[in-house]
């Protein structure tokens, strides 16, 4: 006997008729309930864009731009001076902006 391999198999079919009566069944939230859980979790982000205020100092080691080094007058990477693509009125260009 043949098999057709694109009918779902029952187990698939009971799965699925179970979770549309599942969503049918649940209770769809209001306007209103939307509105006010939109206001209370605004008051939460009342500290900052990140929602908390970190009160860390960053220590960042500042390398002072080497002698063989340039900075991109576009994209302002600081690049190899084996990258120069243009010098134009004294600014320099890489490689990958004028590529």
């Amino acid at each position: 006997m043949a098999a057709d391999y694109d009918e779902l198999r029952t187990d698939v079919k009971e799965t699925q008729e179970q979770s549309l009566q599942a969503l049918q069944s649940a209770s769809a939230p209001t306007a209103k309930s939307v509105v006010l859980e939109l206001d209370e979790t605004d008051g939460l982000d009342a500290s900052g864009p990140g929602g908390e205020i970190v009160a860390e100092e960053l220590i960042v080691t500042v390398i002072p731009q080497a002698s063989d080094e340039f900075t991109c007058s576009s994209c302002f990477l600081v690049r190899h001076r084996s990258q120069i693509a243009r010098e134009k009125d004294g600014l320099a260009y890489c490689t990958d902006c004028e590529g």
